[in-house]
């Protein structure tokens, strides 16, 4: 299971445990109330007061038809009695006949914002009625706080069809950064081990560079090659120690970029356009004249040899 997938179904659990006691004890309310629409809407309209965070509650039948009005916070909308519910995404897939359960993550027809609604099964002596639904705004739910990132390992995106349709009639035409890479590098290394610089990137066949600070992480700092090449740049950025979150040497810098020159020169078909490092969550970011990009761990990107990127030669 990915990072990502991980942390999704963590949030996931604590959203279940968080809304599932309450809903439990509404399906016995509306149990009692059924078959009296203006009672249900009573019984949903008592319980939403005791959950500010729900944006709508409503009742379904088995069949997806919707029993009560919409009650919200502010008002209750009768027109929706009757409404035929079963193409939502949350009844599209398995139902809670025996309990609870969550929908996935979608999108809101009406405010076109990312929701979650929690389904609750609703029994009475005759058996199954039907389920009451609670709709959250994603933005109001509580959610556990992000305590680390999963390290990626070696991600490949394919890019425009168009670009990879033509790439054999194209070839590298060298860029102005190309004839200085050796002072490029320089500077590089200098910014990011010395610099403060955690994240960085080289755009080749422009000829320029974008940096992220640590000191400054939400804004990044553009250059083009006449200033990326006057080492007084570096009198822009105080001297500050290499982060203490970096997960790559600091002996590893210099080599990723030099190992980006590499890939430039390589094949005069298939070439690198753009390069970048991120010291911090340790990924080499690259994307070749195919549009095609890719993303791995610094180390491992300085394992692989020429065949993994061009092939075996015949």
């Amino acid at each position: 299971m990915t990072w990502l997938e991980q942390t999704i179904e963590q949030q996931r659990t604590m959203l279940a445990r968080y809304l599932r006691s309450a809903l439990q004890s509404l399906a016995a309310e509306c149990a009692a109330q059924w078959r009296d629409p203006a009672a249900l809407d009573q019984a949903l309209s008592h319980a939403l007061a005791d959950m500010p965070l729900c944006g709508l509650l409503y009742a379904i039948n088995t069949e997806g038809t919707q029993v009560s009005s919409n009650v919200m916070p502010h008002r209750v909308d009768r027109a929706r009695l009757g409404q035929n519910l079963a193409a939502r995404p949350f009844l599209n897939n398995a139902l809670p006949y025996l309990g609870f359960i969550l929908s996935e993550v979608y999108v809101s027809k009406i405010g076109r914002r990312p929701c979650i609604t929690a389904l609750q099964a609703i029994s009475g002596s005759a058996g199954m009625l039907g389920f009451v639904a609670a709709d959250f705004d994603l933005r109001d739910l509580p959610l556990l706080e992000q305590t680390g990132y999963g390290q990626a390992g070696w991600r490949q995106i394919k890019g425009d069809p168009a670009i990879r349709g033509t790439l054999f009639q194209q070839q590298c035409a060298r860029s102005a950064m190309d004839e200085h890479m050796d002072d490029v590098i320089s500077i590089m290394e200098e910014l990011m081990c010395e610099r403060g610089v955690f994240h960085g990137k080289l755009h080749f066949s422009s000829s320029r560079g974008t940096l992220w600070l640590t000191d400054d992480p939400c804004r990044y700092r553009l250059h083009v090659l006449e200033e990326i090449l006057n080492p007084a740049v570096c009198l822009a950025y105080p001297k500050r120690d290499y982060a203490s979150e970096a997960i790559v040497a600091q002996q590893l810098v210099r080599p990723v970029f030099e190992r980006f020159r590499v890939l430039r020169d390589a094949d005069e078909n298939i070439y690198l356009r753009s390069g970048s490092l991120n010291v911090i969550n340790g990924l080499v970011g690259l994307t070749f004249s195919c549009d095609g990009s890719h993303y791995m761990p610094a180390r491992e990107f300085l394992e692989k040899d020429d065949s993994f990127w061009f092939g075996i030669p015949q």
